[in-house]
C-alpha cells in the first residue's frame, strides 16, 4: 500500500517530465547526435555527403592555421568575461546595496536591452564607431583628432560588442550573489579592525564567488558561439571559430568540418561546464567549513 501511495504521489511530476523530456529528446538530443554523426563523414565534390567515416575532419584542427583561430576565440571570449566582470561587480554591488525604490530601476536598466534584438544593437554599434560615425564626427568637430579613429573591424571593438551584449549575464548572477551576502559579516571584519580593502578581499569577494564563476561562465560559452557580432565589428580580420563554423556551413558547404568544429566547441563547453561545477562545490564546502 505504501509503495503504491508513493507511485501515485510521483504520477503528477512523471506528467510533467514526459513533455519537457520529449522536447529535449527532440530539439537537443536528435540535433546534436546528428552534427556528431555528420562530422565522420566526407565532403563530396559539390558539397554533399559522402557517407564514408572520415576523422580527417578532426585531424584538421592540428593544423596551425585552427589552432590560431580556436586561441583567438579563447583570448576574445577570456576578454570579453574580463571586461564584464570589471564593470559588472562594481555595478551589481550598487545594484544590491541601494534601497527598494532604485534597486528595481537599475534592474529594469539592466534588463531593457533584451528588449530589443542584439543584432539591431549590433548596428547601433557599428553606427557609432565606423570611420564617419557619431564618435568620430564629434572627437573631429571638437578639435581632439586630425583623422577618424578606426574603432571598428578590430579585436577591440569585438571585445566591446560582445561586453555590451553579454553584460547583463555577468550581472545578475553577481547580483544574487551579493544581495544575499550577510552585511554583519562585513561590519564584524571593520570591527576587527580590516579596512575596505581587505575587507572586501576576504570577505566579500571568496563569499561571493559562485555568482562570479556563475557569471563568467554564462559569459564565457556564449562569447564562443555569437558569431554575427565578430562578423559584423570585426570584419574579416577577426576569424573566430563560431565565424569558421558558420562559413563552413554557409559558404564553403563543408558541413563535416563545420560539424566537427561544432562538436569541439561543445566538447569545450563541456568542460568548461565541469570545471564551473567542481568550483561550486570546493565553494560550498569552504562556506560550511
Amino acid at each position: 500500500m505504501r509503495n503504491q501511495a508513493m507511485s501515485h504521489r510521483h504520477l503528477p511530476m512523471l506528467g510533467m517530465l514526459g513533455p519537457v523530456s520529449a522536447w529535449m529528446l527532440a530539439l537537443v538530443a536528435v540535433p546534436l547526435m546528428l552534427v556528431l554523426i555528420v562530422s565522420l563523414f566526407s565532403r563530396g565534390v559539390y558539397g554533399g555527403l559522402i557517407y564514408r567515416v572520415n576523422v580527417q575532419n578532426y585531424l584538421r584542427f592540428i593544423d596551425p592555421l585552427y589552432v590560431k583561430v580556436l586561441w583567438n576565440s579563447l583570448e576574445v571570449a577570456f576578454l570579453t568575461t574580463l571586461a564584464c566582470l570589471v564593470l559588472g561587480y562594481p555595478f551589481a554591488y550598487v545594484v544590491a546595496r541601494s534601497s527598494l525604490r532604485w534597486r528595481n530601476l537599475l534592474l529594469l536598466l539592466i534588463i531593457i536591452p533584451f528588449w530589443s534584438n542584439s543584432l539591431i544593437r549590433t548596428y547601433a554599434w557599428i553606427v557609432l564607431l565606423r570611420t564617419e560615425g557619431v564618435i568620430n564626427q564629434v572627437l573631429l568637430g571638437m578639435g581632439l583628432i586630425d583623422h577618424p579613429l578606426k574603432l571598428l573591424y578590430n579585436t577591440g571593438a569585438v571585445v566591446l560588442g560582445l561586453t555590451y551584449t553579454l553584460f547583463p549575464f555577468m550581472v545578475l548572477p553577481l547580483y544574487a550573489s551579493i544581495e544575499k551576502l550577510d552585511r554583519r559579516l562585513l561590519e564584524a571584519s571593520a570591527d576587527l579592525g580590516a579596512g575596505p580593502w581587505q575587507t572586501f578581499c576576504r570577505v566579500t569577494l571568496p563569499l561571493t564567488m559562485p555568482g562570479v564563476i556563475a557569471g563568467s561562465l554564462l559569459v564565457f560559452i556564449p562569447s564562443l558561439g555569437l558569431f554575427f557580432i565578430p562578423d559584423l565589428m570585426g570584419g574579416s580580420r577577426t576569424m573566430l571559430i563560431s565565424n569558421l563554423i558558420q562559413n563552413q556551413f554557409l559558404a564553403a558547404r563543408d558541413w563535416p568540418f563545420g560539424s566537427a568544429a561544432s562538436v569541439i566547441l561543445m566538447i569545450l563547453t563541456l568542460i568548461l561546464i565541469a570545471f564551473y561545477l567542481r568550483l561550486v562545490k570546493n565553494t560550498e564546502r569552504l562556506e560550511v567549513i
